[in-house]
């Protein structure tokens, strides 16, 4: 399925009620996005504050601010690392294999770690660190 048949898949009203049926409580949901513009339009918003939902968009250029991220590290290490796929059907079905194995062992000693790996990766690409302010260079 291409992305754009996924992403018309996936209406904020069908997300909303999936959502809804695993928190039926009413209690407040964050939901992390990119700092893309599509995700601010008026009707994205009028959305998120009609089901209790609260957008936390990342800053622009900010991906070690994402946690989502550092999950990418781990699934290119695990499947596509060192790989010869012969289509994209195989590699489709090894990442989805892949993904039922990580949601069933979240806590793997070889899954922290590598999400550690690549949180270390993406900040040392932005020469930062965690709580402390870029400083300042002396020319």
């Amino acid at each position: 399925m291409c992305c754009a048949a996924v992403r018309a898949a996936i209406t904020p009203s069908r997300l909303s009620r999936t959502i809804r049926a695993a928190r039926p409580d009413g209690a407040p949901i964050y939901v992390i996005l990119d700092n893309l513009s599509a995700n601010k339009t008026p009707a994205i918003r009028a959305w998120a504050t009609r089901h209790k939902v609260e957008l936390c968009l990342t800053p622009t250029s900010a991906s070690l601010a994402d946690p989502i991220e550092a999950q990418f590290g781990p699934l290119r290490a695990f499947t596509m690392a060192n790989s010869d796929y012969p289509n994209h059907i195989v590699l489709a079905r090894d990442l989805q294999a892949y993904l039922r194995w990580r949601n069933a062992n979240a806590r793997h000693p070889e899954v922290i770690a590598a999400q550690r790996r690549e949180r270390a990766r993406i900040r040392s690409e932005r020469h930062q660190r965690w709580g402390r302010p870029a400083t300042a260079r002396v020319a």
